[in-house]
């Protein structure tokens, strides 16, 4: 049975198919570039070698990173996973979706605010960007963490023809290890590593193109809890963990009602890391030995910040520093993340770039690059950085904004952020107050400024309310239930 969305996406893509060929363009198909994107869980951006960790190894990232551009002001849109995962797919900030929790949220009833209801499923309305390749042409496949809806909003309904292991939860249900207890990929031999058979499975698809256009998504399922250590790597870094010793110093530090590790030394999470980073390096390879790596683009990032700030007595399994807090917190290491672009043939623009890039870019570069249509009415927030990563022109922003109403587990209380140029303001509404930082100077933000720059501090808290005015942002309420004494 074929629903109506299905009916008019069909046609949309037989027109299309024909309109390139009544306009003799039948040799575009193959010259438009193939999309390999990466997505991580969790991972934070200090978790890798040429991020800076001494004790993950990461040699294929890094060999990644040697031939693109690595961006070290990348931010996620939301401090949490599935607001981030709808604006890479929508190209819009999460509160104009009304996605602003991980699906579907925590909402305590014991505090002094209630956080806002919000939706728990990407709206078939929304085009995404498998949506807007497969129109032109492309083969779209998802592998991995989706965690944008359940039955009826799974990448199968929203533009991915293939899906292995997109479903409704946020983590792996059988854990890493067959069998999976996964109801979109079956399970393999027991023992199985998921990220071993997600990375087999997307080789599989980039075997079967028969030369068209691809957008392979591979999201990888690690390093979200369960920490559960790759066989293959542990014994390694449990030797490494025993040389070290002790980390100088608390191995915590008080974030609010919190506390945030200091130092990376779990083995079982270093292993994680390097299995994914060696299944990079297979799919690298693979996209040389079917010689399509002059051909693919390689965007390689994560959701949000590193989980390394929990409430005191859990244990967290990494750490962002020099970046302060981690997963759930609008402070950089919440946000801030990794990424890597690489384009071929573009060997002369790669290295470090400091150019501040968001979840919402990704949607319009894309479009660019594979030299398709603008979309202005869906990718509403990002911009492209198509000329950025072939010419140096850096697109035009006047800020960022992160709008996280919600109560987390990382014992974040709500609140909201704006990044213009330098300078960086967070609100928090619980505690009725806001803190300024300057990064270029602070990147850990440890000097807040807000009493002695009060007109920067205006400046920016005027233009986070107006933005979240804007985009339609919902706030948390008082809690009437709320008694601060029991």
């Amino acid at each position: 049975m074929v629903n109506r969305r299905q009916f008019f996406q069909a046609a949309g893509m037989a027109l299309s198919a024909a309109a390139l060929q009544a306009a003799g363009c039948g040799g575009l198909k193959a010259a438009r570039p193939n999309f390999l994107f990466i997505l991580v869980d969790d991972l934070g951006w200090s978790d890798l070698g040429c991020y800076g960790s001494r004790f993950a190894e990461t040699p294929n990232l890094d060999r990644l990173a040697a031939s693109g551009i690595r961006f070290t002001d990348a931010y996620a849109s939301c401090p949490v996973c599935s607001p981030t995962r709808a604006s890479i797919m929508t190209g819009k900030y999460p509160s104009r979706l009304n996605i602003t929790d991980w699906i579907p949220g925590d909402n305590p009833k014991n505090r002094k605010l209630l956080g806002p209801e919000d939706r728990n499923e990407l709206p078939l309305e929304e085009k995404t960007l498998a949506e807007a390749l497969r129109e032109h042409g492309y083969k779209t496949f998802f592998a991995g963490k989706w965690h944008l809806g359940s039955d009826g909003f799974f990448p199968e309904d929203q533009g991915f023809e293939i899906n292995r292991g997109g479903h409704h939860m946020g983590h792996p249900p059988g854990g890493y290890y067959s069998p999976y207890k996964n109801p979109k990929l079956k399970d393999g031999p027991e023992g199985e590593y998921l990220p071993d058979r997600l990375t087999d499975e997307t080789i599989k698809f980039m075997e079967n193109t028969a030369g068209d256009p691809f957008l392979a998504f591979l999201s990888f399922y690690t390093v979200h809890t369960p920490i559960q250590a790759s066989r293959r790597h542990i014994s390694k870094y449990e030797a490494k963990t025993a040389r070290k010793g002790e980390h100088e110093g608390p191995a915590y530090k008080p974030e609010h009602d919190g506390e945030t590790k200091q130092a990376q030394d779990n083995p079982a999470y270093a292993s994680m890391v390097e299995a994914m980073d060696e299944n990079v390096g297979r799919l690298m390879d693979e996209l040389v030995k079917l010689d399509l790596d002059k051909n693919t683009i390689i965007v390689f990032t994560s959701d949000n910040g590193g989980l390394s700030t929990l409430y005191p007595g859990r244990q967290a399994p990494t750490s962002n520093f020099p970046l302060r807090a981690g997963k759930g917190w609008c402070y950089e290491g919440g946000i801030r993340v990794p990424l890597i672009i690489r384009l071929p043939g573009n060997e002369e623009k790669t290295g470090e770039s400091s150019v501040p890039v968001i979840s919402m870019d990704f949607y319009p570069t894309l479009l660019e690059l594979a030299g398709l249509p603008e979309l202005p009415e869906q990718n509403m927030d990002g911009k492209s950085l198509a000329r950025y990563l072939r010419e140096g022109k850096e697109p035009e922003r006047d800020a960022l904004f992160w709008h996280y109403p919600h109560y987390h587990g990382s014992a974040w209380t709500p609140g909201a952020a704006v990044r213009s140029g330098d300078w960086k303001l967070i609100e928090f509404y619980e505690k009725e107050k806001v803190e300024l930082y300057n990064l270029k100077t602070d990147l850990g933000e440890k000097n807040d400024l807000s009493t002695v720059n009060p007109d920067k501090t205006s400046e920016l808290l005027e233009m986070l309310h107006k933005w979240q005015d804007e985009t339609g942002a919902l706030m948390p309420e008082p809690n009437p239930a709320y008694h601060p004494e029991l």
